[in-house]
């Protein structure tokens, strides 16, 4: 009996292509330090969705059509429910913005065949190349290309800062860091590392202040337990009676 193919129903999708997040560490951390300042920008939009080294099927009813972008963002789909991986006929669009942190090892994936998918097929209308070792952009850390007339065009950077349109923030390099500027506030979005250094701050500020509290709480009621007892004594003595104690 010949076999049956599966219905576009029964096709399973997998959520990892068994490859690692990232080479190297530092690849790894710019990836997901990226995805948490996105995340905490976008935080009080519900309709926008941050996500990054997670399986983005193109193609219904064939896993086999598949990319991992490190980092994305889509505008105008829910941020909830989580998802196990992203399908594009699903979601009704693809992202509006992709971030790569490419590396030697990455290269040509990221330059070529990543390239020309997002341009020619998922049309991502805006695509950033980051490589904070500059090994692989010709002496260059940072990338950006915007799709016009289905070609990516170079994004000129203007004061050292590539505009994102799609994000509607400027993207710059510190080293091996990729900082995000938001010029609306006239401010860099803070690294999870500030984040964390603000809220520890804030859990010991909270902590000395209910500390404080408590022992201005003990210190009155010790007081008006003196002062009780005072009372007592000089109502005692009033009576002609032995204080009691």
């Amino acid at each position: 009996m010949a076999a049956v193919a599966p219905t576009q129903s029964e096709v399973i999708y997998p959520p990892s292509d068994g490859e690692p997040m990232a080479k190297t560490e530092l690849h790894r951390n710019l990836m997901m330090d990226l995805i948490a300042m996105l995340c905490a920008h976008f935080a009080n939009d519900p309709m926008v969705y941050v996500s990054g080294n997670m399986m983005m099927d193109y193609v219904d009813g064939n896993a086999d059509y598949c990319v991992s972008p490190d980092v994305f963002v889509t505008r105008g789909i829910p941020r909830l429910p989580m998802r196990e991986t992203y399908k594009i006929w699903v979601e009704g669009k693809a992202p509006d913005v992709v971030i790569e942190v490419t590396s030697k090892w990455t290269a040509r994936v990221d330059q070529r065949q990543k390239f020309a998918l997002y341009r020619d097929v998922l049309k991502i209308p805006e695509y950033f190349l980051f490589d904070p070792l500059e090994k692989t952009l010709a002496g260059a850390s940072l990338n950006g290309y915007r799709l016009i007339e289905d070609a990516y065009r170079l994004i000129e950077p203007v004061n050292g800062r590539v505009t994102s349109e799609g994000l509607g923030l400027e993207l710059e390099v510190s080293g091996t860091r990729l900082r995000l500027f938001d010029p609306g506030r006239g401010v860099y979005l803070p690294t999870p590392v500030k984040v964390r250094e603000a809220l520890e701050l804030e859990t010991s500020a909270r902590e000395i202040a209910e500390d404080r509290l408590r022992a201005e709480t003990a210190a009155r009621a010790a007081a008006e337990s003196e002062i009780e007892r005072l009372k007592r004594e000089i109502e005692a003595l009033k009576a002609g009676m032995p204080p009691q104690p």
